[in-house]
């Protein structure tokens, strides 16, 4: 396989007053074609640092990412916005609904800027929510809320979903049914996924899993049979 997004000998370090903290220490990661993988560490280990810059949400202290032929790290703001919005899904701990739109008009914000969308109605049926259309945020339970952040992520058809602690503000039974609808995503859609969490079982549902302590990669490896979400157990 192909890697779509890889990133080389990537270095972040942010400036606390007088200190130097180096979020990662020289990591290399790719994400493959319509694979899902999942990102496993401890708090501060890294992960959204990482994601975020092969996000093109923030930039590498040291390092190069590259999406495909185009180097993102040579990327000017307008070319970082246009990968943002056309290429890359994104989907937080924190729903970010905006509390006066209902799930089909949250979910429009995004169709309404994309090239070649699903329709509002059709990404929040892939997600379970094909009756909830209409509902405002404060309506719906935690779980209904993450399902229509999914929806309004994968309507615009990123090539690229990248979730960080999705299930992180939910109870158990809640996140299996949410990772459900990321595996479907991906399996259905064939949109290729990371997942970051620190809970070790969610691995388990990946293709491969990449863990990493202290800023570097500790491990890679390889699922050679994936589990299903509503087998996990934490």
């Amino acid at each position: 396989m192909s890697a779509i997004l890889e990133a080389r000998a990537i270095t972040k370090i942010y400036r606390m007053g007088e200190v130097d903290v180096h979020a990662l220490r020289g990591v290399d990661a790719s994400l493959y074609e319509s694979e899902f993988m999942v990102l496993l560490g401890a708090s501060g280990s890294g992960k959204s640092t990482l994601l975020n810059i092969m996000g093109g949400l923030d930039v590498p202290t040291m390092g190069r990412v590259f999406y495909g032929d185009m180097e993102l790290t040579d990327a000017d703001e307008d070319e970082l916005t246009e990968f943002r919005r056309q290429s890359v899904g994104f989907v937080f701990q924190f729903y970010n609904l905006i509390p006066s739109l209902t799930a089909r008009e949250n979910v429009a914000l995004v169709t309404e800027i994309a090239d070649d969308p699903l329709e509002p109605a059709e990404a929040l049926d892939l997600v379970g929510l094909g009756e909830r259309l209409d509902h405002f945020p404060a309506q719906l339970s935690g779980g209904e809320q993450q399902r229509v952040a999914i929806a309004r992520a994968v309507a615009k058809r990123p090539a690229v979903l990248l979730c960080d602690e999705p299930t992180g503000a939910l109870d158990f039974k809640t996140g299996i049914l949410v990772l459900e609808v990321i595996a479907r995503v991906n399996r259905e859609l064939g949109t290729t996924t990371a997942v970051i969490t620190h809970n070790a079982p969610i691995a388990s549902i990946a293709d491969r899993v990449i863990t990493l302590a202290d800023g570097q990669v500790h491990s890679e490896v390889h699922n050679e049979s994936k589990a299903q979400p509503e087998e996990l157990r934490w």
